[in-house]
């Protein structure tokens, strides 16, 4: 699996090296570094965090370095385990990979070569800042029962978290997109407890994803702290795009580029603005069976309620609007306007609709001067890419192979 690009936590993390005292194998501790018998001095080990550091942020990064040599051997142990790292290629650095736990003490051990073969060894602790409280992930989607597993080319990635997060760049670059065919996306907050994705165009078809939240021990705010890491995997699947006008009363459904279904239709009456259906790129939000329809703003015993029983539907954004079976609307369909907001299609094309939709299926509706919001359900298409990247903490980054 290849590793989506990340932003790297150096910013809040990565402290300059700091001198520390290295003992030569066989030598006393604190003996100074003299030359060898061969003509070659000893190697220096460096580490940062400095010894003893207190209150180290929990994805400061753990660098040692050598000179005069290069790197045997590198640890950095905590009570629950020890971190990852990487050797550079000369193996004269080493840095650690994602974050430590909150409130741990780590203690570092490494050893370095000369090339004379004499080995220096150094120890050194830090400990990381202590959590007040923690955060996890109230909803993540796409999930196998909210949307199922594979999902539409318009699908963005929905997170929840439990608690408001303050440091959206910590956050962030700690969640990874792993994608088999390499997009180009972003991050974007709606508000300080949700985070979407969305590639800048709709996902390729027959695309497999990964998602990785890598939030355990990353700090979300002023003594705020991850709680654990999470991930998901789903599928994209074919390109299926459905575009509609509430002009020409047809919907034109395109699966893989090439049209498969022409549906007339109904779409809202106007006169009051509730009535219009929205144009915009709206996308497929549930499938259901049955669903109870009541009127807008108006309750029982007033002018203009309802409530009835509607079959075969496919929600299309939060403000009630649905593609949905309209038996009674059959004779305006391809020819007039008639309903209070919905898109009615005939029981075959309803039920046609449902079974060959999926999730996240892009939906275009044009023509009615009612605008699709983009926080109206998953209005997130209707932000060009630039309004889109204003709401990201790091911006854009492009997803590397799975």
């Amino acid at each position: 699996m290849g590793q989506a690009i990340r932003g790297s936590s150096q910013g809040a993390g990565l402290l300059a090296l700091v001198l520390v005292t290295s003992c030569a194998a066989g030598g006393g501790a604190g003996a100074p570094v003299t030359a060898s018998s061969k003509g070659y001095e000893d190697a220096v080990v460096t580490v940062a965090p400095a010894d003893r550091a207190g209150r180290v942020p929990t994805d400061a990064t753990v660098l040692v370095a050598a000179q005069g040599g290069v790197l045997k051997k590198v640890t950095v142990r905590g009570p629950k385990g020890s971190l990852p790292g990487v050797l550079s290629a000369d193996g004269t650095r080493w840095r650690s990979r994602g974050t430590a736990t909150p409130g741990t003490s780590y203690q570092v051990s490494a050893s370095a070569v000369n090339p004379a073969g004499k080995v220096t060894e150094t120890t050194t602790s830090f400990a990381t800042a202590k959590a007040d409280k923690t955060f996890a992930i109230d909803s993540f989607m796409p999930s196998k029962d909210m949307t199922g597993l594979t999902v539409g080319v318009g699908m963005p990635v929905m997170i929840t978290f439990d608690q408001p997060i303050t440091d959206r760049v910590s956050v962030e670059r700690n969640l990874l997109v792993h994608s088999s065919k390499p997009v180009f996306g972003a991050w974007h907050w709606f508000d300080d407890k949700t985070v979407h994705f969305r590639p800048r165009k709709f996902w390729p078809a027959h695309t497999k994803v990964r998602v990785e939240a890598r939030l355990a021990g990353v700090r979300g705010g002023e003594g705020l702290y991850g709680k654990r890491n999470q991930g998901i995997d789903f599928t994209v699947g074919r390109s299926q795009i459905t575009r509609g006008s509430t002009q020409s009363h047809h919907l034109i459904v395109k699966r893989d580029g090439r049209k498969i279904r022409e549906i007339p239709m109904s779409a809202g009456q106007g006169g009051v603005w509730k009535y219009y259906t929205t144009s915009g790129v709206h996308l497929a939000m549930s499938r259901e069976p049955v669903t109870v329809m009541t009127s807008p703003g108006i309750g029982p015993g007033q002018s203009g309620y309802y409530q009835m029983t509607v079959y075969n539907t496919v929600r299309i954004s939060n403000s009630g609007e649905y593609i949905h079976s309209a038996p009674w609307s059959t004779g305006s369909q391809g020819y007039a306007n008639v309903s209070h907001g919905c898109v009615n299609v005939s029981p075959e094309n309803a039920s046609w609709f449902i079974d060959n939709t999926l999730i996240g299926d892009p939906i275009i509706i044009t023509g009615s001067p009612r605008k699709l919001e983009p926080t109206n359900g998953w209005g997130h298409w209707q932000e060009d890419w630039k309004e889109w990247l204003k709401w990201s903490s790091v911006k854009n980054f492009t997803t590397e192979s799975r």
